[in-house]
C-alpha cells in the first residue's frame, strides 16, 4: 500500500484528489469538519498481458525488472463466453464459493478488487485468508486490483446509499472500465469478456440495465464443459433448503434472539455468552463455561442444544431451577438413535421415541441421584453470536443412499457423517453419491435453518478411499486445521541461493560474523530422540577456575534466515508449529532449513544463540549473558545414547564429564521446581514402530523416559525462563510470553470425590505445591500404574497454557502454574515453534543485536499436538490389524451404560458399552455415589472407578466414522 503513495519519476502519480468532508461535534458541543483525500492514479495496471499500455506501471523487482503480468493473453472460454474471458467477483460470490475458486479445473485469470477484498476481509477471516493464498498462486492467475486508488474506477459513496450498494456499484464500475479498457488495446471483437460473478440477483439486475456482462454461480458453472461435476461445490441457501424439503413444515427449533435483545440480556447478566461443547459420550448434552458459575452450565436436549455446533460462540439463557439436572451418566450416540432416517424426509419425529427415552431416563436418575439437592444450572441456546463452522472431513451414510443413487446424475440427498463425533450428521445433495460411496469427504456447512432437523452443506472434494493411508493421513491434518500443503515458490525464493552448500563464512571479518561470538571450542553435543534430524539444541558444561560452572544452551539461529514479513516468515506464521506425525513430519520451514542450515548436526559450524549461565554447586545463577554466537557440536546423541556413555565409568573424556556435570546440575534444578510447587503431570505416551521398507506398523511400545531426557528437559525450562525474563526487561509491554493460569479448584471436584470414596485419598488443590504434593500420595503400593493414571487424570483437569502479549496481563498473571515460574517464554525450538523466532527477534533487540516485529500462535500449537494424537491413534488401529492382544487396563470413567478404560501399553482409552458385554444388553444398577456398575442378567460384573481390568484389543472399523482403530472387549473385572 505504501507504493500507492510514492511519486513516479516523471513527474506525481496521483492525477486527482478526491475529498469527503465528514462533520461530528465533539463532547464539549464543538463541531469539527473533517477532510479525508483520496490520491487517486491513472498508473495502476490492469495486468492483463494483452495489454501495452499498461506495461510501463508494471511492478518492478529488487534488480529493477519489470514482473510479468497475471492475467493470460488466452484465457479459457466457455459455452456461453467462446472467446475467452476474465473473472469479477463480487464479495457475495466469494462468500458462497470459496471452494469453487479454489477447484483445479476451473476459475483462472481472476480479478479481484480491492473493495472485494477488504469486504471479505470483514465479513471473514479465514476465507481471507484462503483468497490471499490464491493471489499468490501462480497457476491460478489471480490478480488484486486497486480500483478504489484509480481514476477511472473510484467512486464516492451516493447519499442515503448503503455500504453494500456502494461497493456493488463499485464492482460494476471496475467490470465496466476493463471491457473499455481491453477493448481499446485487443480489439473489440477480440478482447475476452469481462463476467461479473454473484448470487446477489438484484445487483445481476443492475449490471444487466448498465450493459455489464453478469452472472451467478450456478449459470457460470453451467457453462463450463465440465460443470456438472463442480455443481455440488455450490453451497445450499437456507431458500432452497426450505423449498426443496421443508415446505409446509412448521419450525422444529426456537427462532433465535435478535443481537439487541442478547447484548442486553448478558449485559444485565439475565444471560450469558460462551463457547458450546459438546459431551463427546452425549451428542444431547452440551455444556457452556460463564464467569458467573464455578461449574460449566448444563444444556441437554437438541431443542436446548438449538442448532449449536461444538465451539460456536453462544448466548444462553437458564432454565428455572426445578429444571435444572446434573451432567449425564449415560453414553447417548446419534447413530443409534437416528439411525436409518431418509435424507429427503428428515423432519419427520424431530424428537425420536429413543431421543424421548434417553432424556426421561436422564432426568429420572437427576431425581434417584443422592446429589438431588445439588442439580447443576441448566440453559438453551437462545442465540449464536459466531458459528465457528470450519470444512469436515466424514463419509456418506450408506443407509441414507437411495438404491437408485448409483444410476444417472439424479440430485439426491444423503447424510455425512463426520469423523468428529461431537459433529452433527450433515445433509448433503449430490449427483455423485455412487462415485462418493466409500470415500473420504470433505465438506463444508452452509446453513441450519429452524426448521431443519440437521445442518445442510456441500461437497468440496474426495480425499480417497477409506482407510488408505493417504487419505486417513489427510482427514486427520485436515480435520486439526494443519496445513500440509508444499512450500509455495515465493517462500523458497527466501532460502540462501547456495543451497545445502551454505556455510558459515570462514572469515571472522564476514558480516555474518557481526557481533558474534566464536564458541566453536567449546565441547558442545545434542541429546534427541533417536533419528532426529530438526536439532534445534544443544549443550555444554566446564568447570570454572572460581570452582562454579560454565553451562551453555545453544539454540538454532533461525531467525538469521528467516527475516520479519517476507514470504517465509509468512508461511511459518500461518503453518505456526511443526507437526509430528508417526509416519512423517508436517515441517514449518522448508526442509533446507529445518534438517539442514538451522540444525545443530555435529561437526559442522552453525549459527546460534546462546545463553550462557554461570551457576554454583547448587545449580544457583551467579550470571546470565546472551549472545549470538558460531558453534560446532561434538555429538549428536540419542537419549540411550548419552544415557549409556554418562553410566559407563570407562569414559573419563571431557565431552562426558560435561554431561556429567549436566545431569548432576539438572537433578538441583528439578528439585528446586519441585520443592516451588511445580507440577509432575502425565499423559499417554508409545512409540509405533514401522516396518522399514513398507513403513507399516508392526508394533507398540511405551516409551521409556531416561535421566537424559529430563537433563535436556531442565535446561530448555531454565533457558526459557531466562530469557522471558531478559525480553519483559527490554519489552515490558510487547514480550511475547507463555502463562499457565491456575485452574479453578472445581475443576478437581470431581476427581477429588473419586479419590476419596474410591482409595481415601485427599486431593488438596489450594496452591500447586499442595497439589504437587497430594498426587505424590496418590499411590497403591500393588499397583505402580495407578499413580501415573491419577497425573493423566489431573493434567485434564488443567487449564491450556496459553502465549500471550505482556502488556496484556499484570505480572501476577504471567505465573505459569504447572512450572511455578513467575514468568516463561518458549526460546528453545525456533526450527520447529514459530513463537520461539518471535521470542529470538525480542531476544536479538533487547541484547541490542537488531531491531524488533506480535501474533497469535494458540490455536496452532493445540491443533498440532492434537493431530500428532489423531495419527499415533491410528497408526495404533493399524500396527493391531489382524492382531488380538489381551492386555490390562484402568477403568477411567463410568457410565450407567458402559465405562472408559486406559490400556497402559498402547496409550490409548477405549468405550466398553454394555451391549457390547452380552446378547441381550445385561440389566445395570449404577451407584453415582460409590462410582460402581453392577450388572445382571445376561452377564453379571462388578465394575469399579481406577479398578484394574482385563481387556482384548483388537482393530476394528468404526462404521459411524469410518476409522479403522481399536475395538476393547471386557474379558474380567
Amino acid at each position: 500500500m505504501t507504493s500507492l503513495k510514492r511519486t513516479h519519476e516523471s513527474g506525481p502519480l496521483a492525477t486527482n484528489i478526491s475529498s469527503k468532508t465528514y462533520v461530528r461535534s465533539t463532547r464539549s458541543g464543538k463541531v469539527q469538519k473533517i477532510v479525508r483525500e483520496v490520491y487517486l492514479r491513472t498508473d495502476i495496471p490492469c495486468s492483463s498481458q494483452l495489454c501495452k499500455a499498461c506495461l510501463e506501471f508494471a511492478p518492478r523487482n529488487a534488480s529493477g525488472q519489470a514482473q510479468p503480468f497475471v492475467l493470460s493473453d488466452k484465457p479459457g472460454g466457455t459455452k456461453t463466453f467462446p472467446r475467452g474471458h476474465y473473472l469479477v467477483p463480487d464479495t457475495n460470490a466469494l462468500l458462497n464459493g470459496m471452494d469453487l475458486f479454489e477447484q483445479s479445473s476451473a476459475f483462472y485469470d481472476v480479478v479481484i478488487l480491492q473493495t472485494v477484498l477488504e469486504e471479505l476481509r470483514n465479513r471473514s477471516l479465514p476465507l481471507y485468508n484462503r483468497l490471499i493464498s490464491l493471489t499468490k498462486s501462480e497457476d491460478k492467475r489471480f490478480y488484486v486490483f486497486f480500483n478504489d486508488f484509480r481514476v477511472e474506477t473510484y467512486i464516492q459513496r451516493e447519499t442515503n446509499e448503503s455500504v453494500n450498494d456502494r461497493n456493488d456499484r463499485a464492482v460494476r464500475q471496475a467490470v465496466k472500465w476493463y471491457s473499455e479498457h481491453l477493448a481499446a488495446q485487443a480489439g473489440k471483437d477480440t478482447a475476452p469478456v469481462i463476467v461479473m460473478l454473484t448470487d446477489d440477483r438484484d445487483n445481476i439486475r443492475k449490471a444487466k440495465k448498465e450493459g455489464v456482462e453478469a452472472v451467478t454461480l450456478r449459470e457460470y458453472i453451467g457453462s463450463l464443459a465440465d460443470g456438472e461435476n463442480l455443481l455440488d461445490l455450490i453451497p445450499e441457501s437456507q431458500s432452497q433448503a426450505r423449498e426443496d424439503i421443508n415446505r409446509g413444515l412448521q419450525p422444529l427449533y426456537p427462532e433465535y434472539f435478535t443481537l439487541s435483545r442478547m447484548m442486553t440480556g448478558v449485559k444485565a447478566g439475565l444471560m450469558h455468552q460462551g463457547i458450546f461443547n459438546v459431551s463427546p459420550y452425549n451428542y444431547l448434552e452440551g455444556s457452556i463455561k460463564v464467569p458467573a458459575f464455578a461449574k460449566p452450565l448444563i444444556i441437554l436436549g437438541r431443542e436446548n442444544i438449538n442448532r449449536a455446533v461444538d465451539g460456536d460462540l453462544v448466548v444462553v439463557e437458564l432454565l428455572p431451577q426445578e429444571q435444572w439436572k446434573q451432567p449425564s451418566t449415560k453414553i447417548i450416540e446419534e447413530d443409534t438413535v437416528t439411525k436409518n432416517e431418509d435424507a429427503d424426509a428428515e423432519q419427520q419425529d424431530f424428537v425420536s421415541d429413543r431421543e424421548k427415552k434417553a432424556l426421561q431416563e436422564q432426568v429420572k436418575r437427576t431425581h434417584k441421584s443422592g446429589s438431588e439437592s445439588h442439580p447443576r444450572p441448566t440453559a438453551k441456546v437462545v442465540g449464536v453470536i459466531k458459528r465457528n463452522w470450519r470444512q469436515y472431513v466424514g463419509h456418506i451414510d450408506p443407509s441414507s443412499a437411495s438404491k437408485g443413487s448409483s444410476q444417472g446424475r439424479k440430485l439426491d440427498s444423503v447424510f455425512l457423517i463426520p469423523m468428529d463425533k461431537k459433529i452433527p450428521k450433515i445433509r448433503l445433495r449430490t449427483r455423485q453419491v455412487s462415485e462418493l460411496l466409500g470415500k473420504r469427504l470433505l465438506v463444508t456447512i452452509d446453513a441450519w435453518d429452524r426448521d431443519s432437523r440437521h445442518p445442510v452443506g456441500h461437497f468440496v472434494r474426495s480425499l480417497g478411499e477409506l482407510e488408505t493411508k493417504a487419505a486417513e493421513t489427510e482427514a486427520l491434518l485436515l480435520e486439526w486445521d494443519v496445513q500440509c500443503r508444499p512450500f509455495p515458490k515465493t517462500v523458497l525464493d527466501c532460502l540462501p541461493k547456495e543451497g545445502h552448500d551454505w556455510r558459515v563464512p570462514g572469515s571472522t571479518e564476514d558480516a555474518g560474523w557481526r557481533d558474534r561470538e566464536d564458541l566453536r571450542g567449546l565441547l558442545i553435543c545434542s541429546i534427541d530422540p533417536v533419528g532426529c534430524q530438526d536439532i534445534d539444541d544443544a549443550l555444554h558444561a566446564r568447570k570454572l577456575p572460581s570452582g562454579n560452572y560454565e553451562v551453555g544452551v545453544h539454540i538454532a539461529d533461525v531467525s538469521h534466515f528467516v527475516k520479519p514479513a517476507n514470504a517465509m516468515d509468512a508461511e511459518a506464521s500461518v503453518r505456526g508449529t511443526t507437526v509430528y506425525l508417526v509416519d512423517k513430519r508436517i515441517d514449518m520451514l522448508p526442509p533446507l532449513l529445518g534438517t539442514d542450515l538451522c540444525s545443530l548436526k555435529p561437526y559442522v559450524e552453525r549459527y546460534a544463540f546462546s545463553v550462557l549461565w554461570e551457576l554454583n554447586d547448587d545449580a544457583d545463577i551467579v550470571n546470565v549473558r546472551f549472545t549470538k554466537s558460531v558453534i560446532k557440536s561434538r555429538e549428536a546423541f540419542s537419549y540411550e545414547q548419552a544415557q549409556l556413555r554418562i553410566d559407563d565409568a570407562s569414559q573419563q573424556d571431557e565431552l562426558t564429564q560435561g554431561m556429567r556435570m549436566l545431569l548432576a546440575l539438572s537433578r538441583r534444578l528439578k528439585k528446586k521446581r519441585m520443592d516451588a510447587g511445580a507440577l509432575s503431570l502425565s499423559s499417554p505416551e508409545v512409540k509405533v514402530q514401522m516396518e522399514s521398507e513398507t513403513s507399516d506398523p508392526i508394533d507398540v511400545k511405551t516409551k521409556e523416559l531416561l535421566d537424559t531426557n529430563s537433563l535436556v528437559e531442565e535446561f530448555m525450562l531454565f533457558a526459557n525462563i531466562s530469557v522471558a525474563a531478559k525480553i519483559y526487561e527490554a519489552f515490558p509491554q510487547t514480550a511475547i510470553l507463555r502463562r499457565h493460569a491456575a485452574p479453578p479448584k472445581t475443576n478437581f471436584d470431581e476427581l477429588a470425590e473419586q479419590l476419596r470414596v474410591k482409595r481415601n485419598l485427599e486431593l488438596r488443590t489450594d496452591t500447586s505445591k499442595a497439589l504437587a504434593d497430594s498426587l505424590d500420595a496418590c499411590a497403591d503400593p500393588t499397583e505402580p500404574f495407578f499413580n501415573t493414571l491419577v497425573r493423566i487424570m489431573a493434567t485434564r483437569c488443567m487449564m491450556s497454557a496459553e502465549y500471550f502479549c505482556s502488556g496484556t496481563q499484570s505480572y501476577p498473571e504471567f505465573r505459569h502454574y504447572g512450572l511455578a515460574s513467575e514468568i516463561y517464554t518458549h526460546f528453545t525450538s525456533p526450527i520447529r515453534r514459530y513463537a520461539d523466532l518471535l521470542a529470538h527477534r525480542q531476544l536479538a533487540a533487547a541484547i541490542g543485536y537488531e531491531a524488533v516485529h506480535p501474533t497469535n500462535i494458540n490455536v496452532r500449537h493445540r491443533n498440532a499436538q492434537m493431530a500428532g494424537r489423531a495419527s499415533i491413534a491410528y497408526y495404533v488401529g493399524q500396527a493391531l490389524k489382524g492382531r488380538v492382544a489381551e492386555e490390562d487396563a484402568f477403568v477411567m470413567r463410568i457410565f450407567s451404560n458402559g465405562l472408559v478404560v486406559l490400556v497402559p501399553r498402547f496409550g490409548i482409552e477405549g468405550l466398553i458399552r454394555l451391549r457390547d458385554l452380552a446378547e441381550p444388553e445385561p440389566e445395570s444398577e449404577f451407584d453415582a455415589e460409590t462410582f460402581t456398575l453392577t450388572t445382571t442378567g445376561s452377564r453379571e460384573l462388578k465394575v469399579e472407578l481406577f479398578q484394574k481390568v482385563k481387556v482384548r484389543v483388537h482393530d476394528e472399523k468404526d462404521e459411524k466414522t469410518g476409522k479403522r482403530g481399536v475395538k476393547m472387549e471386557l474379558i474380567s473385572a
